[in-house]
């Protein structure tokens, strides 16, 4: 099985900072693209940032010179650096990373989720 555990939400008031973390763990051959997607209420979910195993970016344009997406490829933990933070940031926070993993002789790839964690922008 394959496990994605986010930490770092929380309160912060607007123009703070939070930093998310998210760690993979389980049974599985290799980690390609890790990522954060966003829902607030009443929204759909949208993709914040994209990071490739070989540490490619990409960034929604609302999130574009606030948020920094990093990685560690030893430990399979993405991070999301979240900056000069908006009212508007205020959703649940989920990653996601595309996995490989091998059952009998098979090797297959899927995409995999937390379970979201809430950053709540407010004074």
């Amino acid at each position: 099985q394959v496990h994605l555990v986010e930490s770092g939400g929380g309160l912060v008031q607007p123009g703070g900072s939070l930093k998310l973390s998210c760690l993979a763990s389980g049974d599985f051959v290799d980690v390609s693209a890790m990522g954060w997607y966003s829902q607030a209420p009443g929204n759909e979910r949208e993709l914040v940032a994209r990071i490739t195993s070989s540490g490619s970016t990409m960034y929604a344009d609302s999130v574009k010179g606030r948020f920094t997406i990093s990685r560690d490829n030893a430990e399979n933990t993405v991070y999301l650096q979240m900056n000069s933070l908006k009212p508007e940031d205020t959703a649940v926070y989920s990653c996601y990373a595309n996995i490989k993993t091998k059952v009998g002789g098979w090797a297959t790839r899927n995409d995999y989720w937390g379970q979201g964690t809430q950053v709540t922008v407010s004074s």
